[in-house]
């Protein structure tokens, strides 16, 4: 059995005062440490033995160089004062492994590689895992919770000053309110994702923000002010106001909305739990917001369900993408003419504007043949 010897000072845990002792480290055939500390400051004291697994150090050594003190726990017996790189030396003279965090911890490329493992399993659950999750957590959600989300949002965005009341008159609110219920109610049920779920739809106005229309979950449509009177400067028949309608519908239908708010609320309860601070946790309001950027898949089964909508009831589909346009090209020149628009980039929940307008005219969505 191999063993090496070093100085040491003891804090033996009664008395204030560091004694010096000299440590004689010895190595079994199984690669464990022994120690056995002979004290140096009384003449005849007997030495202290300390079994294998009796004392630990600290998981990562010191860079050697600088003669860095590292401290050995000796558990009862209190702890040691040691010099980090003579204590290294001592445990390779006499045989002794370190643990397997300590080896780990030695070995970069495995260090690296064990990050990089990690970061992919994230990406991968941040990008298949939490909205596959979030997507059959949603089809128990109560539809009372949905409004009451849906509630809280569009008081945090009014109280922000994001969204004010419609400057439309009532009359041309009810009017658009009607046609949009006749056109729902004409859906034939084959359309609707599930037969389970049927919320009423209500659709609602507010001025405040750019050209847009955006679906909050449990049936909440908000048109702005700004759509409905772009689309009057601009001769477009009311055709293309019902179909962004539909399009919001079928956000709806499909509880994009609250899947967002379950899979963001994932990620952040996620967040947390890895960096052990729940305070970070956003209110179901706020992380609603984050919400409305629906992803390229939501935006494609909303475009087909209007789509599908539109046909049913025999209304063209042509006025909308040329409102859709018209929107595109307001929003760019507001952006242009001031930076800090109130159009709000979480807001804008139809990417590729072009694309989408011409898969209208043609009256068939991108992968609306596959569904």
């Amino acid at each position: 059995m191999d063993a090496a010897t070093l100085r040491a000072r003891w804090f033996d845990g009664r008395s204030s005062q560091a004694r010096p002792v000299l440590l004689r480290l010895a190595g079994d055939r199984k690669g464990r440490a022994s120690l056995r500390l002979h004290p140096l400051d009384a003449a005849g004291s007997p030495p202290l033995d300390v079994a294998p697994g009796e004392f630990s150090w600290p998981d990562t050594w010191e860079p050697s160089g600088a003669a860095p003190r590292m401290m050995v726990d000796l558990g009862l017996h209190g702890s040691v004062e040691v010099e980090g790189r003579k204590w290294e030396q001592a445990l390779d003279a006499c045989g002794a492994r370190a643990g397997m965090a300590q080896r780990l911890q030695r070995r970069w490329p495995l260090i690296a590689g064990a990050l990089l493992c990690l970061a992919l399993v994230i990406w991968a659950f941040t990008r298949w895992g939490a909205p596959w999750v979030a997507g059959q957590l949603a089809r128990f959600a109560p539809l009372s919770w949905e409004r009451s989300v849906s509630q809280d949002a569009l008081n945090q965005l009014e109280k922000q000053g994001v969204l004010k009341p419609s400057r439309i008159a009532r009359a041309r609110q009810s009017e658009l309110q009607l046609r949009f219920a006749a056109l729902s109610a004409q859906a034939p049920a084959t359309l609707r994702p599930s037969a389970d779920y049927a919320p009423p739809m209500e659709v609602q106005f507010r001025s405040g923000m750019g050209a847009n229309a955006f679906a909050l979950p449990g049936g909440v449509i908000v048109m702005t002010d700004a759509m409905v009177e772009l689309a009057a400067r601009d001769g477009i028949g009311d055709e293309a106001l019902m179909g962004v309608l539909a399009h919001e519908a079928g956000h709806v239908l499909y509880r994009h909305g609250t899947r967002r708010v379950i899979e963001l609320g994932i990620l952040n309860a996620g967040s947390a739990l890895v960096l052990g601070d729940a305070s970070g946790l956003a209110a179901t309001g706020g992380t609603l917001l984050a919400a409305l950027a629906y992803s390229r898949d939501h935006e494609r089964e909303a475009d087909c369900f209007a789509i599908a909508l539109m046909q049913a009831t025999q209304q063209p589909l042509a006025p909308m993408a040329t409102l859709l346009r018209a929107a595109d090209k307001a929003h760019a020149d507001a952006k242009g003419a001031k930076a800090a628009d109130l159009n709000i980039e979480w807001l804008q929940t139809h990417p590729d504007t072009a694309g989408r307008a011409a898969a209208l005219e043609a009256g068939q969505g991108a992968s609306c043949a596959r569904r």
